[in-house]
């Protein structure tokens, strides 16, 4: 079989598996009739997901015991449960299962293979949200030790809502002091930010001459780094720096891989871990993929024995590019939506 129809065959796998009263979770198996069609018929392929509605905000308030899967055995062991940024409204919650981060994290770093050794240190929100594990993990599979500065991303974001810019200053300052200690004083090879906080820390002289100095690669992620941003900060302030992104959701568990950009055109695609985790680009109106080379509005889906997340769309814009596999789409130059709902959208750091 190839991409698509291995692809397919795992569509149906997981429709069998969590609708499935043996298998399947009780938040699933309750709302199956509901859905108006029958999955196990009706979602043949990847394209049938199509059919789901977007159930994402359901799981702001439903049980995490509803969401465990039946067919699990004993040895498969919940992580943690993560919840997302509550940018749009009261967090979402999701489980992550041991198995399913060391197998997403094989995937990913079999992707970058020549990072090299050493210490991290992460400039990011730890908590109820998954970075804070994941900056854990990259350290761990490099060799290195990780040093943490922990943030609170929500309430940035509140201090921004009231209009106290002056207050979430303050704070990214308290932030920034933190990591410049860390940096003086160890050899740290890899940094892991949100573009947010990293365009803060470049905007301090001492910090900057710091990462200059001892940083190989900066690994962002998050939130929004515009080509711009990105081009002068790997050019005009850290030429010596390598930079890489990482877009991912807490909805689906996982980030992507950034491909490499041999011909320097400054493009930033990104290809998620399929057929476990795929997008799509869609016209946010009909619903329905837009051309390639086209913008539209990101779904994700996510597929596994874990868990099921079908088209959860995203508060994020995203061109549409074909992925290597031929499941789902890739993604080109992300950009957040300007409104939710008629209410407008806080980035703040996170």
């Amino acid at each position: 079989m190839n991409a698509r129809e291995q692809a397919d065959a795992h569509v149906r796998a997981m429709m069998r598996w969590h609708f499935d009263p043996a298998t399947g979770s009780r938040y699933w198996l309750e709302r199956r009739d509901r859905l108006g069609f029958d999955p196990v018929e009706a979602v043949r392929c990847v394209d049938d997901l199509l059919r789901f509605p977007n159930l994402v905000d359901e799981l702001r308030d439903v049980p995490v015991e509803d969401l465990i899967p039946r067919g699990l055995d004993a040895t498969e062991k919940v992580s943690a449960v993560y919840e997302s940024g509550g940018t749009t409204g009261a967090p979402k919650r999701f489980l992550m299962f041991e198995n399913w981060f060391d197998q997403y994290m094989a995937w990913e770093n079999s992707h970058y293979t020549d990072d090299g050794q050493g210490h991290t240190l992460a400039v990011a929100p730890s908590g109820p949200h998954m970075l804070g594990e994941y900056s854990r993990r990259i350290a761990q599979a490099r060799g290195g030790i990780r040093f943490s500065i922990d943030l609170d991303p929500r309430w940035v974001k509140r201090l921004i809502a009231s209009g106290d810019t002056t207050g979430a200053g303050t704070y990214v300052d308290h932030l920034v002091d933190q990591a410049e200690l860390v940096l003086r004083s160890q050899d740290i090879a890899f940094l892991i930010t949100t573009p947010p906080l990293l365009a803060r820390l470049a905007e301090r002289a001492s910090v900057r001459a710091l990462i200059e100095e001892k940083v190989r690669l900066v690994i962002w992620t998050g939130a929004h780094m515009d080509p711009d941003t990105l081009d002068y900060l790997s050019t005009e302030l850290f030429p010596k720096t390598r930079f890489r992104g990482s877009y991912g959701s807490t909805s689906v568990l996982s980030g992507t891989v950034q491909r490499p950009d041999p011909e320097g055109t400054g493009d930033m695609v990104f290809d998620s871990y399929a057929p476990y985790v795929f997008y799509r680009v869609v016209d946010p109106s009909s619903g329905r993929p837009v051309e390639f080379g086209s913008e539209g509005a990101v779904v994700m889906n996510y597929l596994t024995r874990y868990g099921l997340v079908p088209n959860s769309l995203e508060r994020d814009l995203a061109t549409r590019i074909p992925s290597p596999t031929g499941v789902g789409d890739s993604l080109r130059n992300i950009r957040p939506v300007a409104e939710v709902d008629g209410q407008k959208l806080i980035e703040g750091v996170y």
